[in-house]
C-alpha cells in the first residue's frame, strides 16, 4: 500500500517531464473553405503520427498577412503565406498591413502556386475584368494576401475600389453565401485549383470564371506569373482560363529549433501523399522547386534538409 502510494507523486513528476518535453507546433493556416486549411490539417496529422513528442494544433485565420504578423510574434511555429506578402513583411510594407518589417520570419520552402480565381455569378453579366465597374465586389478578408492580390489585379487594368458599385471584405466561404443570396455579383479568391468555395457556388449556381490576360499578368510583374485554370476546374466551366498565379511558401520564425524545422521540413516531404489527399493542390509542391523565389532568409533547420537533398538556393 505504502508503495502505491508512492506511485502518485513518481507519476506525476513523469507527466510533467512529459509535458515539459512536448513541443507544440501551432500551424497557421486560413479560413475553412480555402485550401490553407485542409493543408494545415493534413500536416498536423503528418507530425502527429511521425514527429515523436510534438503536439500539433491548426489554427484557422485571416490567411497570409496574419499569419506573418502572428509569427513575427512567436504565436505559430510554421504558416502558410503568399509570395507578395512574404515580401511586403520581409520590407515592412504599411499599405500591405506590415507596420515594420518582420524580421524574425524565416522560409522553409515554396510550395505550390496561388491562382487568382475571379469569379462571377452569369446573371451579373461579367464577362470581363472591365465589367467590374459598378458591381458588387468581394475581395477578401481586409489586408489578407487575396485582398493584396485584389488590389494589384485591379490597378493592372485601371481599376480601383472607388469603380466598383460596392466592396465587401470576406473570407471565401462568407463571399460565397453572399453571392448564392444575390447580394454580390463577385468575388475575387486567391487559392489552390478547384477550391471547395468556388466548388460550393459552382454546384447551385451558374458562375463565369472570368479572363486575367497574360498581357495584364506582366503589367504587375514578379512574384506574379501567367497561369491557366484547366477546362472543367469548375462546374460549367468549359475551356481553359488564362489568370495570373503566385507562389505560396511555407515560413517559420527564427526562435523555432533548427532541429525541430528540419524535422518538420524532412517529414512533410516524406509525406506528401497525405497533403495530395488532402487537397489536390498539394500535387505542385515539388522538392526540386523549394527555393523558387525564396524572397527571404531560410531558417537553418530547412537550409540542412535541403542541402541533404541537394537542393541549391
Amino acid at each position: 500500500m505504502n508503495f502505491l502510494r508512492l506511485l502518485g507523486p513518481v507519476v506525476a513528476v513523469a507527466l510533467f517531464a512529459s509535458n515539459a518535453q512536448a513541443q507544440f507546433i501551432n500551424i497557421l493556416t486560413g479560413g475553412t473553405a480555402g485550401v490553407y486549411y485542409p493543408l494545415g490539417v493534413a500536416l498536423s496529422k503528418i507530425y502527429a503520427d511521425n514527429l515523436a513528442g510534438s503536439r500539433p494544433s491548426v489554427q484557422a485565420t485571416r490567411a497570409s498577412v496574419e499569419n506573418l504578423n502572428l509569427l513575427q510574434q512567436g504565436k505559430g511555429e510554421i504558416a502558410l503565406t503568399l509570395g507578395d506578402s512574404l515580401g511586403f513583411a520581409w520590407a515592412g510594407d504599411a499599405d500591405a498591413g506590415f507596420t515594420q518589417p518582420l524580421n524574425k520570419l524565416r522560409g522553409i520552402a515554396a510550395v505550390y502556386p496561388n491562382y487568382i480565381q475571379l469569379v462571377a455569378t452569369r446573371e451579373s453579366g461579367i464577362r470581363t475584368i472591365a465589367d467590374l465597374k459598378g458591381k458588387r465586389i468581394s475581395v477578401g478578408a481586409a489586408k489578407s494576401g487575396t485582398e493584396l492580390n485584389t488590389r494589384a489585379i485591379l490597378k493592372a487594368a485601371g481599376l480601383t475600389y472607388t469603380d466598383m458599385g460596392k466592396v465587401e471584405y470576406l473570407d471565401f466561404a462568407q463571399s460565397i453565401e453572399l453571392m448564392k443570396n444575390r447580394q454580390l455579383d463577385v468575388t475575387l479568391q486567391s487559392a489552390g485549383l478547384g477550391v471547395a468555395s468556388i466548388r460550393d457556388l459552382a454546384a447551385t449556381n451558374d458562375i463565369v470564371v472570368v479572363a486575367i490576360p497574360a498581357e495584364l499578368v506582366g503589367k504587375i510583374g514578379a512574384p506574379y506569373v501567367a497561369g491557366i485554370i484547366p477546362a472543367n476546374t469548375y462546374r460549367g466551366q468549359a475551356t481553359d482560363v488564362p489568370t495570373a498565379a503566385v507562389v505560396n511558401f511555407l515560413v517559420t520564425h527564427d526562435g523555432v529549433p533548427d532541429d525541430l524545422v528540419y524535422r518538420m521540413t524532412k517529414t512533410m516531404y516524406d509525406n506528401l501523399a497525405t497533403m495530395v489527399s488532402a487537397h489536390a493542390a498539394a500535387r505542385d509542391i515539388k522538392l526540386e522547386a523549394a527555393m523558387q523565389g525564396m524572397p527571404i532568409p531560410l531558417h537553418p533547420g530547412a537550409e540542412r534538409f535541403l542541402k541533404e537533398k541537394g537542393v541549391a538556393r
